[in-house]
C-alpha cells in the first residue's frame, strides 16, 4: 500500500466519490418512488376494504331484518 497521496491520486479518489454519491442519489430516488407507489396502493386497498365492509354489513343488516320481520309474523 503506497504511503503517498499525490494530486492526481486525491482527484481519482474524488471522482470515484462523486461517481458513487450520483449512483446512492439515483437509487435513492428509485426507493422513494417505490414507497410511493407502495403507499397508493395500500391507500387504495384500504378503501376497498372499508367498502367491502360497509357492504356486508348493510346485507347483514337487511337479513337481521328480514329474519325479525318472519319471527315476529309467525309468533
Amino acid at each position: 500500500m503506497r504511503s503517498t497521496w499525490t494530486d492526481s491520486r486525491l482527484d481519482d479518489l474524488n471522482a470515484r466519490v462523486k461517481s458513487m454519491d450520483a449512483k446512492i442519489d439515483r437509487l435513492d430516488t428509485k426507493v422513494d418512488n417505490g414507497f410511493a407507489r407502495l403507499d397508493g396502493r395500500i391507500d387504495s386497498l384500504n378503501h376497498t376494504m372499508v367498502q367491502g365492509m360497509i357492504a356486508l354489513i348493510s346485507i347483514i343488516t337487511v337479513l337481521l331484518a328480514a329474519l325479525i320481520g318472519i319471527i315476529a309474523t309467525h309468533l
